[in-house]
């Protein structure tokens, strides 16, 4: 099908997420462990300081017990004296110019001596405080490894590893009982988890089957030739019935199977995936006289295929099964945008009041209708939508378009 050219639009402004905003530095990031370290070296130097002082203090005290130096020269006949610390004191000074400047001397002395106490003090604070601050660091990281062990547990579980268990060894203190308690809530998670995809599975085969059956039934009783017309309508009637209930019962079970992390992930580009709905929905389209357009630009992801086909798959048909009696068209596009594989599905259609939009991911929920039947789906395509984007950790969004319809935003990490 040949894809007549988009009119060129403005890119839609990203949409900003405080949690997902990365720190200007993140090696500055105010951790336990630094925060344990600042505190423990900030205590040590401030206790350090407070000694500092005290003994500064009592040797200037114990130095300056007494101003008046402890001798003077009464008597200078026949006295000479000479000092190399002390140049002031020199041959030919009267008694009175002598004893002045051994008590300058002495000052000077008292000094020097409590500026040295000072400088080797404050060197050996500094030298204290560096060794004070490494033990502080190599201690926070002794006492905070088991939370290390406990976060990554957790992110292991994140991936769907509910068989990690932290097993904490040593003391019976708080971080093991916080470490126990969270292995028994992942035991008790692993439970869970493994009795919903057993009723999952069960619930597969258990609901398919007697489906399967009704229809294969209908049908053969619809290709009798020899049957009355009423029986034909009703036949039609139930096969369509039965028809609804086999999706309802498909969404549902994807939707249980979708809510997980996908584990295995391969190579997948929304191109391809576009394309293939496309062309599935082509003859639909076609019959209602929607024009499917838009470019298709390669933006590989790693995913499941089948579930993200799933998504373009429901978004086309959403787009095209609500959409105006004439003149209506959707566009499929797919491009790599701020280093993120974007699915943008636009259409025309009804207006849809801005304050409905989270709704409509609801299951069963559709626009001022809830839980009633249509002949349109079953009401569970966006909800299998936002469920398969979350499992590849994206992210979907809605906005209304001016003119009516939508504008469906599918964002997956590549």
């Amino acid at each position: 099908m040949a894809a007549t050219p988009a009119p060129p639009q403005a890119p839609p402004k990203p949409t900003w997420d405080p949690r997902r905003v990365e720190p200007n530095f993140p090696w500055l990031r105010p951790t336990i462990r630094i925060r344990l370290t600042l505190l423990y070296g900030g205590m040590f130097l401030i206790a350090g300081i407070l000694l500092l002082s005290i003994i500064y203090l009592l040797a200037a005290q114990a130095i300056n017990t007494g101003n008046e130096p402890l001798f003077k020269i009464v008597d200078g006949r026949e006295l000479q004296v000479s000092s190399e610390d002390c140049p002031a004191i020199k041959a030919g000074l009267t008694i009175s110019q002598f004893n002045e400047a051994i008590s300058n001397c002495i000052d000077d002395q008292r000094r020097i001596a409590l500026d040295d106490l000072l400088s080797r003090s404050l060197l050996a604070l500094l030298g204290l405080a560096i060794i004070a601050f490494a033990f502080g660091y190599a201690m926070a990281g002794r006492v905070l490894s088991p939370l290390g062990r406990i976060t990554r547990t957790a992110r292991a579980v994140a991936g769907s590893d509910l068989s990690r268990r932290i097993e904490l060894d040593g003391p019976d203190d708080e971080l093991k009982e916080l470490a126990d308690t969270f292995d028994d809530m992942l035991e008790r998670l692993q439970r869970a988890f493994t009795a919903q995809q057993r009723f999952v599975g069960n619930a597969s085969h258990e609901l398919r089957t007697p489906l399967a059956i009704n229809r294969t039934l209908l049908e053969v009783h619809l290709s009798d030739p020899g049957a009355p017309v009423e029986l034909q309508q009703l036949g039609k009637t139930l096969l369509a019935t039965n028809e609804r209930s086999e999706q309802l019962v498909e969404g549902l079970l994807l939707l249980a199977r979708s809510d997980n992390q996908i584990v295995e992930r391969k190579p997948v580009d929304l191109a391809e995936v576009a394309e293939q709905a496309v062309d599935q929905v082509h003859a639909e389209a076609a019959a209602k006289g929607v024009v499917i357009r838009g470019e298709q630009k390669p933006a590989v992801v790693q995913g499941n295929g089948v579930l993200l086909e799933r998504i373009a798959l429901n978004l086309v048909q959403n787009a095209v099964r609500y959409n105006v009696p004439e003149g209506g068209w959707v566009e499929v596009t797919t491009e790599v945008q701020h280093g993120q594989a974007v699915l943008l599905v636009s259409n025309t259609g009804p207006v849809v009041p801005a304050y409905e939009i989270d709704n409509l991911f609801e299951p069963f929920r559709r626009l001022r209708t809830e839980r009633t039947g249509s002949d349109k789906g079953v009401g569970l395509g966006l909800s299998i939508v936002r469920s398969v984007a979350r499992a590849h950790g994206g992210h979907i969004s809605a906005r209304p378009r001016e003119g009516g319809g939508l504008v469906m935003r599918v964002t997956l990490p590549i």
